[in-house]
């Protein structure tokens, strides 16, 4: 599956750069080793193939169970080395395997959303990518993407422009005692306000300033 994550990799490249103006900020950011969780905002079917062409490391995608299913992407997800897992429900096969990946010291790529968003503004978070991340204790990469809605259709003609924004790797704080599920939702809002904080304020939809539900210096006391 390597040798043929690197291809598609390849092929998307060059399509990318076809299609799209693409600008890339915050590249430092991103670890060249070790165990490490991106989460990202979810626009547009183009968003992995777009993120691993932005990231030097191969990433390994937690993809939901009916993209397997539908031909052709079926197929390109499949090869792309990804795993599915069953959305909105706790899928312990896919956590295990998520964990695995980890246990390597590669790069996990999730999209906490579960599910593309149609008008590009930010969807609830869901629970999954905070309890993986408690559980494990491997860095976290926000990842912002912009534009990505214009590659439909004829636009692409139009080369759009998308931009990719990494921001600074954090860790969700120990907790004790068991995980709550007070506890995941609070570390899934403090993810999705990461992400959103690389966004647009148009983009940040429910976790846009107003809707702020992690307080500074809250990180501290969690783990209480």
């Amino acid at each position: 599956m390597a040798l043929s994550y690197y291809v598609l990799r390849a092929i998307a490249r060059f399509l990318l750069l076809l299609f799209t103006r693409r600008q890339v900020e915050g590249r430092e950011n991103v670890p060249s080793h070790g165990p490490l969780i991106i989460v990202a905002n979810h626009i547009n079917f183009t968003d992995p193939p777009l993120l691993s062409i932005c990231i030097r490391r191969r990433v390994v995608y937690m993809a939901k169970e009916e993209a397997f299913r539908a031909l052709p992407y079926g197929l390109l997800v499949r090869y792309y080395g990804a795993f599915a897992v069953r959305r909105w429900q706790l899928d312990r096969k896919a956590l295990r395997q998520a964990e695995q990946v980890l246990g390597g010291g590669l790069a996990l790529g999730m999209f906490p959303e579960g599910t593309r968003s149609r008008n590009a503004k930010l969807q609830q978070g869901y629970a999954g990518t905070s309890l993986l991340a408690f559980r494990s204790g491997a860095p976290i990469l926000p990842v912002g993407i912009v534009g990505t809605e214009e590659l439909k259709g004829l636009s692409i003609l139009r080369r759009p422009k998308v931009k990719v924004r990494f921001g600074k790797c954090f860790k969700l704080p120990p907790v004790a005692g068991r995980l709550t599920r007070d506890k995941l939702d609070w570390g899934t809002d403090l993810i999705m306000e990461r992400i959103a904080e690389l966004l647009p304020e148009s983009y940040r939809g429910v976790y846009a300033g107003e809707n702020k539900r992690v307080s500074v210096g809250e990180e501290s006391r969690i783990g209480g």
